[in-house]
């Protein structure tokens, strides 16, 4: 077998063009340039652990664990990714550089022949991630057709990936339409319709709200904020006193500080024909569902969604754990924010490699 020695210059290490037929040709490691072949600190730490190169620094050999100490120096988050980068090689796959950090090959397509499928961005366990950051790498992968898989590597050098898209969400239900208005009463922490044939409306066409009893219905500070923006309900609080949308929302605000972020995705998923129920029992602000069956009732929402600010900074353990549990409960993890008056939404789920 061919052993070729390289020189480590900066973060690339070259090695001779002599090596270019073995390495590059055949197995789409480095990028040929000029007399040499140039490999990325990562390919040359994985072909020293093969043994199919040697690298020389300052005139002298490193061995792996003397170009691993070295190329941690001279690049950030190195070991994490190397951690990465072994892990998919040896499952199969072709990788190049990338705008994140590795464009990866479906399995059977090379370089030069096929395009790549996927953009993998790497991450520490310990590291955390800005929305900003995440939703800039989805949509980077996205300009070029590609899937944006986060590969997170755990303190036992564990790796968990995660496919993360932008989507949009979209159901079938019909809203309530704006009417004479309903009586509705602000208690504290939640609003009770009084009457019977509205409460009876609400809960079984439009599926708002939760029965006290077979008379007064139940509806949460979302809800009835939605309602009252509709002019469907009219709000009085405890004295009497009739309220506006702001002052609903300043005695709401009070109640439940991310009372803004919530209305603003609750609003935008029932305006586009989605029912929305309190996702408490799962962890999340939301379970919302395509459609509801009403003669067979609430049999089970295809999502979870969690409203978040859009300066959020993921911890990427509770992350995981969120993750982890719509996927146990057959449901897809969104997570939802405003910006620029608009919401969008990450849809982010475990896959296999």
């Amino acid at each position: 077998m061919n052993t070729f020695s390289g020189s480590l210059i900066g973060e690339i290490v070259t090695l001779p063009i002599d090596s270019k037929e073995i390495l590059y040709d055949t197995s789409y490691y480095g990028q040929p340039k000029g007399d040499v072949l140039e490999l990325t600190l990562i390919e040359a730490a994985y072909l020293i652990y093969k043994g199919k190169i040697t690298v020389n620094s300052e005139n002298k050999k490193l061995d792996f664990e003397g170009f691993m100490c070295e190329a941690s120096r001279r690049t950030g988050n190195f070991e994490v990714k190397y951690i990465v980068f072994k892990d998919l090689r040896e499952r199969g796959y072709f990788i190049k550089p990338g705008v994140t950090d590795f464009r990866v090959y479906p399995r059977g397509g090379s370089p030069g022949r096929t395009p790549s499928k996927y953009f993998v961005y790497v991450l520490s366990e310990r590291q955390p991630m800005l929305l900003t950051d995440l939703v800039r790498q989805v949509e980077t992968a996205s300009n070029v057709k590609k899937e944006l898989i986060m590969a997170v590597v755990d303190e036992e050098s564990e790796i968990t990936f995660y496919g993360a898209k932008l989507r949009s969400m979209k159901g079938d239900m019909d809203n309530a339409r704006p009417g004479p208005a309903i009586r509705a009463s602000l208690l504290e922490d939640r609003v009770m319709v009084w009457d019977n044939k509205s409460s009876a409306q609400l809960h079984n066409e439009f599926l708002y709200g939760k029965p006290l009893d077979e008379i007064r219905l139940q509806l949460s500070l979302i809800e009835a904020a939605y309602l009252l923006g509709k002019e469907v309900i009219e709000i009085r609080d405890s004295r009497g006193r009739i309220l506006t949308t702001n002052d609903f929302a300043d005695q709401a605000v009070m109640v439940e500080s991310d009372f803004p972020k919530k209305l603003a995705v609750y609003k935008d998923l029932r305006e586009k024909g989605m029912v929305v129920k309190t996702g408490y029992k799962f962890g999340s602000h939301y379970r919302v569902y395509k459609k509801v069956d009403q003669k067979n009732g609430m049999l089970h929402s295809e999502f979870l969604v969690h409203a978040l600010d859009n300066n959020y900074t993921f911890s990427l353990p509770q992350l995981s754990r969120a993750v982890r549990l719509a996927n146990s409960v057959k449901k897809q993890m969104i997570f939802a924010w405003e910006a620029g008056g608009k919401i969008s939404y990450l849809d982010l789920g475990r896959i296999k490699m």
